[in-house]
């Protein structure tokens, strides 16, 4: 990971207390329930280990489902790639785009398969008075310029100074790098490579391959050579080839996902797709130069599908739920060559883009944001193939960085129907939310029958074991001074503001609380 000389800290403004807002899902008026802080930068190993708790962000809002009242708890969900194999109504909407590009047909009938998420504002289950509070509340933009340059200048004097320093006054960058050096990406394995034995096919034995399967290879490999050049023109931050040759199958296996995805097109096919990965925070040429493009699609989505008035998905809102984010763009030898951070996975059919998937790479996983399409393309059942194309997109990302091996799809909602078909992205797990630890949906589906919320670890000795155990080390940015809480609560000893910060430090675990900086004034 980046070094603290090149790295921010993150630093939050923690909203104590929890309140009721209107559930984007059932739509109870005042039936959701969650806690939330305002982050002003955050690094992408803590908001890893964030969402690894149940937190989510929308914009530069973190929020965590209170599980047990929420009126529809929300459960964190994450696809395992590497064992991943697509369903037959997957291959169905893969080969609808193939066929779509390479004839030009369109499917005839509904698009029943296609999700549907909840609009922009509603998936932080609250609307815009939250939103525009959190706006005025928290009105240092970046904390503040004159904030920033003394936390600049405090690490500054820090490296000058010896190390005989008080840690009890204030942390040593020494001890904040250790900790934000933690899970340094460790050697490449090949995508095709599962990580535990016993959970899939047998792969000490090569592959099996007829000469008809090599031809077709070849002759894939050439077609994807003479693309490549004229894809790549201009595009600083791609990450994800926009030809790849997809890993070799082992004989009698079904096709690979990425087989169906990268399947060879003629060379008068009638469309042609590519898709690019752009860095939207901060906000790469390529972002600025889309931007108009983009937002134009994401208003057109939002009054077609989700039915709002024209003044309603306006620039300002779009930037603030999908283009501004929180997390610190970072970059590391063994990491993704885009690096890590926010990114907008920008699908373009024939020079102009048609959907757009908002996407957050981070250590362990790719984290699917949101995604919003061009209406009048409904009928490739974009929601769908998106996901297909994000989970391809982790299986590349994994052949340089192996720990980075999951996809984090949101949240899943057994009690909302619309929301249940993310579970059908198998292998796939659900997280406890009392233990934070991940459990196979299958074995989570009986219990969710019977009850809306449910601890999914069976182990009824199991606890959090990234639990808050010494709030005392919690970290505390207060009159632009970092120092422990432990000694920040010796300045302020309002009972109000001491259990404020204890709720805030159950909820984001010890390593979190000793990490981040929790902004007071």
């Amino acid at each position: 990971m980046a070094s603290w000389a090149r790295l921010s800290p993150s630093i939050v403004e923690y909203f104590e207390g929890e309140d009721f807002y209107r559930c984007g899902y059932c739509k109870n008026e005042t039936g959701s329930r969650s806690n939330g802080m305002w982050a002003h930068s955050m690094t992408v190993q803590d908001y890893q280990d964030l969402i690894d708790r149940g937190w989510r962000r929308s914009g530069k809002y973190v929020y965590k489902p209170v599980m047990n009242q929420t009126c529809c708890p929300q459960y964190t969900i994450r696809c395992r790639p590497l064992q991943f194999q697509p369903s037959k109504s997957h291959k169905k909407v893969l080969k609808k785009m193939l066929k779509f590009l390479a004839k030009g047909e369109i499917s005839k009938g509904n698009c029943e398969d296609e999700p549907m998420e909840p609009t922009a504002e509603d998936a932080v289950a609250g609307d815009f008075a939250l939103i525009n509070k959190l706006d005025i509340q928290c009105d240092l933009t970046a904390l503040s310029d004159d904030l920033r340059e003394s936390l600049e200048s405090e690490e500054k004097q820090k490296g000058k100074s010896s190390k005989r320093e008080d840690t009890n006054e204030l942390i040593q960058s020494q001890d904040i790098e250790e900790k934000l050096g933690s899970g340094e990406p460790s050697r490449s394995v090949k995508v095709h490579t599962v990580p535990k034995p016993g959970k899939g096919a047998d792969l000490s034995k090569p592959p099996c391959r007829k000469a008809k399967e090599i031809r077709k290879e070849r002759k894939r490999l050439k077609l994807m050579q003479q693309n490549r050049a004229g894809e790549l023109e201009g595009l600083q931050a791609q990450c994800e080839p926009l030809s790849s040759s997809p890993p070799k199958a082992k004989c009698n296996q079904p096709k690979s996902l990425e087989d169906l995805i990268f399947e060879s097109l003629p060379e008068n096919a009638s469309h042609k797709l590519e898709v690019r990965v752009v860095r939207s925070s901060p906000q790469s040429s390529q972002f600025k130069a889309t931007f108009q493009e983009s937002y134009q699609v994401y208003k057109r989505y939002q009054m077609v599908i989700h039915k709002d008035p024209p003044d309603k998905p306006t620039v300002s809102q779009f930037t603030r739920f999908l283009c501004s984010s929180p997390l610190e763009a970072e970059t590391s030898p063994n990491g993704p060559d885009c690096g890590y951070g926010s990114f907008h996975q920008q699908y373009w059919l024939d020079g102009k883009i048609i959907a757009v998937g908002v996407i957050d790479i981070l250590p362990h996983c790719v984290s699917s944001v949101y995604l919003y399409y061009d209406p009048d393309y409904s009928f490739l059942s974009l929601g769908v193939y998106s996901a297909l194309r994000e989970i391809a997109f982790t299986r590349h990302l994994h052949e340089k960085t192996s720990q980075l091996s999951y996809y984090y799809m949101g949240f899943y909602i057994h009690s909302c129907p619309k929301m249940k078909y993310k579970g059908q992205y198998r292998p796939s797990d659900l997280l406890c939310p009392e233990t934070y630890v991940w459990v196979p949906i299958e074995q989570c589906l009986p219990s969710l029958e019977n009850s809306k919320y449910c601890r999914f670890n069976q182990d009824s000795e199991a606890v959090d074991e990234g639990r808050s155990k010494e709030p005392d080390r919690l970290q505390v940015l207060y009159k632009k001074a970092i120092m422990p809480y432990g000694v920040y609560k010796k300045q302020q000893k309002d009972p109000r503001d001491e259990a404020a910060v204890l709720q805030y430090a159950a909820l984001v675990g010890q390593a979190c609380s000793e990490r981040m900086l929790l902004f007071r004034n």
